[in-house]
């Protein structure tokens, strides 16, 4: 089969991330029982990640619900991001790049508001694909189905005639329920190999 496009995930794919431990971290330094910043604001993480709230007033809200400082609610937001950037995975990174012009390329994440900005800043993402979609910025999150409609057409592609890699299952059945080809990415190799199978 031929194919027109290759839709990545974000994080946990181009960036190698670890486990988003900044609240429990906080909790040991603040001398708060385990679970009170988490307990406090799960309401918020998803809310950000569909746009429904901006990043500042996600901040107030944690400041008001944990009775935190301004400054104590910021150094958790820097060691938020931190954790959410990870680090680059430049060899996979390269090799997206490097599909176009061939094929058309594209970015799909359930992302969390103020992500395109510090993404853009720290990889230049924009610069390595034909476009981005952002969940916070369209109010839809994978494994929705709708989401992998819309990065299609954004791309102008037929969904079955598209690739998509992630390293979440429950995004990857949601890509296959829509037609697309799908890679559970596990590590680099495996899935630069299985990409290659795929497109030659």
């Amino acid at each position: 089969m031929e194919f027109d496009a290759v839709l990545f995930d974000i994080g946990g794919v181009l960036e190698v991330v670890e486990s988003m431990d900044f609240s429990s971290k906080y909790e040991d330094l603040l001398g708060l029982p385990a679970g009170t910043i988490a307990g406090h604001t799960a309401d918020l993480w998803p809310a950000g990640a569909l746009g429904l709230r901006t990043e500042d007033e996600i901040r107030r809200e944690m400041s008001s619900r944990v009775n935190l400082s301004a400054a104590v609610v910021n150094e958790i937001f820097d060691d938020m991001w931190a954790q959410y950037l990870g680090t680059a995975d430049i060899e996979l990174t390269n090799y997206l790049a490097g599909l176009r012009p061939r094929l058309r390329t594209g970015l799909l994440s359930n992302s969390f508001v103020g992500a395109r900005e510090r993404e853009e800043t720290a990889y230049g993402f924009s610069g390595l694909v034909d476009d981005i979609v952002y969940s916070h910025e369209v109010g839809i999150a994978k494994p929705d189905q709708e989401i992998y409609a819309l990065a299609c057409r954004r791309l102008d592609v037929d969904p079955t005639r598209t690739v998509f890699v992630d390293d979440a299952q429950i995004a990857v059945d949601g890509a296959a329920a829509v037609g697309m080809t799908t890679i559970l990415h596990h590590d680099t190799h495996s899935t630069i190999a299985q990409l290659d199978t795929l497109l030659t």
